[in-house]
C-alpha cells in the first residue's frame, strides 16, 4: 500500500512539474518576421533558383510531395490558415532522397505572397527576396 502511494505521489509530482514548466509554443511576432534573415534568389544554391522558377511556372515538379500543404508545426513562419503554405523540394546533389532543403511558399501556388528557403529541414528559414 505504501509503494502504491509513493508511485501516485511521484506521478503527481511529475505531472505538476511538467505542467508548471511547460510553456506554450509562441508564434513569431510580426516584428520578428520583419527582421527575419533574407536570401536573394542569386544567393541560393542553383537548385534553389531552379525550384523557385518551377514554382512560378506551376511545375512540373520532380517529387510527389512538391506543392503539398506545409503545416508550419514549428511555428517559425507567420501563423496562417491551414493550406496557406506549400512546400517544394530543393534538390541536393549526391543525395538519393529528398534531402533537407526546401522552399515554402504562402499564398496561391503559382503567384505566392511570400516564399522562404530552408537548408536544414525547417529548423530555420530565410525569406526569399528578388
Amino acid at each position: 500500500m505504501v509503494r502504491s502511494s509513493r508511485i501516485k505521489l511521484v506521478l503527481t509530482g511529475l505531472l505538476l512539474s511538467a505542467t508548471l514548466t511547460n510553456s506554450p509554443v509562441q508564434a513569431r511576432t510580426s516584428a520578428a518576421v520583419d527582421s527575419m534573415a533574407t536570401v536573394s534568389v542569386a544567393e541560393m544554391p542553383v537548385q534553389g533558383a531552379q525550384t523557385y522558377a518551377l514554382i512560378a511556372q506551376g511545375g512540373p515538379f520532380p517529387y510527389d510531395k512538391d506543392g503539398t500543404v506545409f503545416g508550419n508545426r514549428e511555428r517559425l513562419l507567420p501563423i496562417s490558415n491551414r493550406g496557406y503554405y506549400r512546400e517544394y523540394t530543393v534538390k541536393t546533389p549526391g543525395v538519393s532522397h529528398r534531402g533537407k532543403r526546401r522552399i515554402v511558399c504562402g499564398g496561391k501556388p503559382r503567384v505566392p505572397d511570400v516564399c522562404y528557403y530552408t537548408a536544414d529541414h525547417y529548423a530555420s528559414f530565410r525569406k526569399i527576396v528578388p
